[in-house]
């Protein structure tokens, strides 16, 4: 898989978002003021788009932030989830981060503790779906 970054919201990741989380899972408000802000990575497999994460620094969290984590269904199973969180990981530690966090949703939380991630405080609601905040150590590159 090659990885690329981009500082705004690309068509690629609109799609594979847009795939995954409104039409996949019925999210209604998918895009948001983050999505300004923060760095898109685009994972390509033999040059199509696959797979899709967002990252940034939360001042309320004190944290880089991972978030929108998705693969388009007829990649998955080639741990294309753990490839593009790991790049991202890697861009984070590069820049100076120690730590990150992620609001995951309940059912991907076992993804995120094989990928080092410990749950923190209790679950809550976004749009309709359970959610928990995550944290992991980050290590230097």
């Amino acid at each position: 898989m090659i990885f690329k970054t981009f500082d705004r919201l690309c068509d690629d990741a609109k799609k594979i978002r847009t795939e995954v989380f409104v039409e996949e899972q019925g999210f209604s408000v998918e895009f948001d003021d983050i999505d300004d802000v923060a760095v898109h990575i685009v994972g390509y497999d033999d040059g199509k788009p696959a797979a899709v994460c967002r990252y940034y620094y939360d001042n309320e969290h004190k944290s880089y932030m991972i978030g929108r984590i998705a693969v388009k269904k007829e990649y998955r199973g080639k741990h294309y989830g753990n490839e593009i969180l790991s790049f991202a990981e890697k861009q984070i530690a590069t820049e100076g981060g120690t730590s990150v966090a992620l609001s995951a949703q309940v059912r991907a939380s076992e993804f995120y503790e094989k990928n080092g991630y410990v749950k923190e405080g209790g679950e809550y609601y976004d749009e309709y779906c359970p959610h928990i905040l995550m944290r992991k150590k980050l290590y230097e590159v």
